[in-house]
């Protein structure tokens, strides 16, 4: 028998044997139970993470949330009443792939657009809400969404309200060209003609918000509050660095780098948002509101 025989009576290896009762006392936790912190680094206990409002509970960090769970959070509970629900982008200039792009962003965030406005009480008191949607394309803002908005203004202007916006985006949307940028100019005028009639507007600047929302209306609140470390930026800190060819001072464009020098008025928790809110609106004479047929 020469060697080549000979191996071929050896038992192969099997490389499942064993393998049982080295992973046999090793517990097993589904991914979905736990969160890593991307900041720290520290796994976190998914339902321990919803009760502290998506916030890390060792470092701070706020992780971003949707537009449904931010309402829930701000408004008093079942005051919220939504408008223009319905409304929904389409692919008016025929840009490449919009369609589909649209049809997933529908499917992935539940929702219509990349806005959601209404009406709420916030501490009994009562504003018009606007909350944009980070699991919407971003946030971007197109037509529809810059047409949402202004209706949200014009509707508190004719009633006399107060209006908090929360802000997150990339900016404009280029699939819709210079129709998303006229949206700018279109939510500003409509924040002009509410600030002429004495009323208050809130901005709650959420991570990130930029390009073009930053450029318009998210800058322009009666107070700028945003929450902590949100990048809040028109051009991103890479495109300023290779346009002026400097190093960018360390956080730079972070919110509390831009509270340092004065370009918004307050960094506050989202733990303690929806108190700051009605603090600011009681001081501002907001008013609590009236029941169907109260005089």
């Amino acid at each position: 028998m020469n060697t080549s025989d000979f191996f071929n009576f050896l038992k192969p290896k099997n490389e499942l044997e064993n393998q049982g009762a080295a992973t046999e006392n090793r517990p097993f936790i589904p991914d979905e139970l736990w969160v890593k912190c991307p900041v720290c680094k520290t796994p976190v206990l998914s339902s321990d993470l919803t009760e502290n409002k998506k916030v890390c509970p060792k470092c701070g960090y706020h992780f971003r949330i949707a537009a449904r769970q931010r309402i829930e959070l701000t408004a008093d509970e079942g005051s919220f009443e939504e408008f223009d629900k319905d409304m929904s982008s389409t692919n008016i200039i025929d840009f490449p792939d919009y369609t589909r792009k649209l049809k997933n962003a529908k499917l992935n965030s539940g929702e219509n657009e990349s806005v959601i406005t209404g009406r709420a009480t916030i501490g009994g008191l009562e504003t018009v809400l606007v909350v944009m949607n980070s699991q919407f394309m971003m946030g971007s803002m197109g037509t529809v969404t810059g047409e949402k908005i202004t209706r949200a203004f014009e509707y508190a202007t004719d009633n006399g309200l107060p209006a908090v916006v929360f802000t997150v985006s990339g900016g404009a949307r280029m699939q819709e060209g210079i129709l998303s940028l006229m949206q700018m100019a279109k939510t500003s005028a409509a924040v002009k003609r509410h600030s002429d009639a004495g009323l208050l507007y809130i901005t709650v600047l959420t991570d990130p918000t930029t390009g073009g929302v930053t450029a318009s209306f998210a800058m322009e609140g009666d107070i700028i509050i945003s929450e902590p470390h949100a990048l809040i930026a028109f051009a991103g800190p890479r495109v300023i660095e290779q346009t002026i060819r400097q190093k960018l001072p360390k956080d730079f464009q972070s919110a509390e780098f831009l509270l340092e020098k004065g370009f918004i008025d307050a960094v506050v928790t989202r733990n303690d948002m929806k108190e700051t809110l009605r603090k600011l609106l009681a001081l501002h004479g907001a008013s609590e509101r009236k029941e169907a047929g109260a005089k």
